[in-house]
């Protein structure tokens, strides 16, 4: 059985190639994708060759073993209906949809504890946000805002509307997207999120900062270090910066003097592979799951601007990704 998948060969050159597809073994079903999404983060900067040389692929999915070493596959957001099933795998299964952590192509084979059933009532257009809702939640769960605080929200692409959109549902005082592209800030108006500022304009971050008197929580999500210096000015005394940018080969020095070090400020790292110690004994990934498929179902992120193309215009598909295009958010692969 032969299979179509999407290969990076070099930054920025991406292309499909055929691969022989065994058949389903022991615990594995066949899957027949229907669309992919292209992570406008973390795919962006594969796409670009922006990683470390040393970096591991995602050693937490079957499918990305290894390094960054071309040629490579990436990806983790595919929907599809089951085709066939191994041993041990109910053949029930076959024709149920479900998400898999799996590449860009147009038939996988996959293990099913990396399938999960996609909840009735959901497209498979909604359904391939579920990784970025799981971030999303992810990142104000290591935040843990209090009623009343002042929040930042740095970089307005898919993950940070969708938190900004999650935090809009809590009791704070302040809620700000900072975002330097005027049509994001439009948008995330329109999904509740009435205050925002252009952190690129002096006078505009001038005004936002003396109207603050410091912030208590910011998530910088925009995956730029220049917003993590600016989340370090905004922040108030005893303020928590959480990061879910990964800088990759961008990673600069950062100025951690005199504001930093005075007010006693805190960085944390939010990465979604894992859950943080403080709440593991009470949550799992399963539950953590669970919820971000009631929150997929109440955000909508489908109704997000996107764009779509067939496999075959894959190098067309990842330049609209990652440029940032006026009024595309989220690029899907359909097959």
């Amino acid at each position: 059985m032969r299979a179509e998948a999407l290969f990076h060969v070099a930054p920025r050159e991406v292309e499909v190639r055929g691969i022989d597809l065994p058949a389903p073994a022991a615990g594995e079903v066949l899957i027949r994708s229907c669309c992919s999404a292209i992570s406008p983060g973390t795919e962006a900067m594969v796409f670009a060759g922006a990683f470390p040389a040393d970096a591991a692929l995602d050693s937490r999915i079957a499918a990305l073993k290894g390094g960054f070493s071309y040629p490579f596959r990436y990806g983790y957001a595919l929907v599809g209906v089951v085709e066939a099933t191994g041993t041990g795998v109910d053949e029930a299964l076959v024709g149920t949809m479900v998400f898999a952590f799996h590449p860009h192509q147009d038939r996988a084979v996959v293990p099913l504890a990396d399938c999960l059933a996609i909840p009735d009532g959901l497209t498979p257009e909604a359904a391939i946000f579920l990784p970025q809702v799981e971030s999303a939640l992810n990142f104000v769960m290591d935040g843990a805002p209090l009623v009343g605080e002042r929040v930042l929200v740095f970089g307005q692409g898919v993950v940070g509307l969708l938190t900004a959109g999650i935090l809009a549902r809590f009791p704070l005082d302040r809620l700000v997207a900072v975002e330097p592209l005027a049509w994001r800030r439009g948008l995330a108006r329109q999904w509740g999120i009435v205050e925002s500022v252009d952190p690129t304009d002096p006078d505009d971050w001038r005004r936002m900062l003396a109207s603050l008197d410091g912030a208590d929580l910011i998530f910088e999500l925009s995956g730029e270090m220049q917003a993590l210096e600016q989340a370090i000015e905004a922040a108030g005394f005893d303020g928590r910066i959480v990061v879910g940018s990964w800088y990759g080969s961008k990673a600069r020095a950062l100025d951690l003097g005199g504001r930093f070090h005075r007010n006693r400020l805190r960085i944390v790292s939010s990465q979604v592979s894992t859950l943080s110690p403080a709440l593991s004994g009470r949550w799992s990934r399963l539950r953590r799951l669970d919820l971000a498929w009631r929150m997929l179902a109440q955000l909508e992120p489908e109704r997000l601007p996107c764009r779509r193309f067939p496999l075959a215009r894959c190098a067309e598909a990842f330049e609209a990704a990652c440029g940032r295009c006026e009024g595309v958010m989220q690029v899907i692969l359909e097959y």
